[in-house]
């Protein structure tokens, strides 16, 4: 059993060339609302201890890689997919978003990310290591938010859509000390106003960020 312990899945991060307008997209058409608005990022979602999404300011365009799609949970689904056309958005520059039904009256919430893998089940086992549970063959979770592994190319392209993966956890060095006893590369260490985070090289090159709330965790 792996000594990582995850305890949500807490946001996904992209790198956007037009940050604006899939902010727009996001809030107008998902219901999703600005919980930080930072010189260089956005961080969105329905509350600020729930399933997040960050988009990073970078040059365009970019390439999926190894990413298919983001699920969200919407309260009022039925309504959304009715408006939209669809159970499959493009919220702008790629980024993919599947719409499942929520619960009445609670936030827009993360759901959980579908990525591609050149081998799903052995990719599936590799994030076990990362302190995610198997659920089934091409399936881990954490607290119930997913991470779906599909057949198809996971190569990183130079220029990616897909930032990074967040998880919340009790202590982020914590973290970082028990994935270099695995022999798991710790990138970097970021110390910021409301969080302390770990970045983690993942299976197939996808980063995963072990990050900590502050006592002084401030969002709301």
């Amino acid at each position: 059993m792996s000594t990582l312990r995850p305890r949500t899945l807490d946001h996904v991060a992209f790198w956007v060339a037009g940050r604006g307008v899939v902010q727009a997209f996001l809030v107008e058409e998902l219901g999703l609302r600005v919980i930080a608005q930072e010189a260089h990022f956005t961080l969105l979602g329905g509350d600020a201890r729930r399933g997040k999404l960050t988009l990073f300011d970078a040059p365009g365009p970019r390439e999926a890689g190894p990413l298919a799609e983001v699920v969200l949970s919407v309260p009022e689904c039925a309504a959304t997919v009715d408006r939209l056309g669809s159970t499959t958005v493009d919220a702008g520059e790629g980024i993919v978003i599947r719409l499942v039904p929520g619960k009445p009256g609670d936030v827009v919430d993360l759901a959980g990310v579908v990525l591609y893998a050149a081998d799903p089940a052995a990719t599936a086992t590799a994030y076990e290591q990362f302190g995610f549970e198997r659920v089934g063959d091409v399936r881990v979770e954490v607290a119930g938010a997913f991470v779906e592994l599909v057949v198809g190319d996971p190569t990183i392209p130079e220029r990616p859509l897909l930032n990074h993966l967040a998880v919340l956890v009790d202590s982020a060095q914590g973290q970082a000390d028990a994935a270099k006893a695995l022999g798991i590369e710790v990138e970097s260490m970021v110390d910021a106003a409301n969080t302390i985070a770990a970045f983690l090289t993942g299976p197939g090159g996808v980063r995963i960020e072990y990050v900590e709330h502050k006592p002084t965790f401030s969002l709301t």
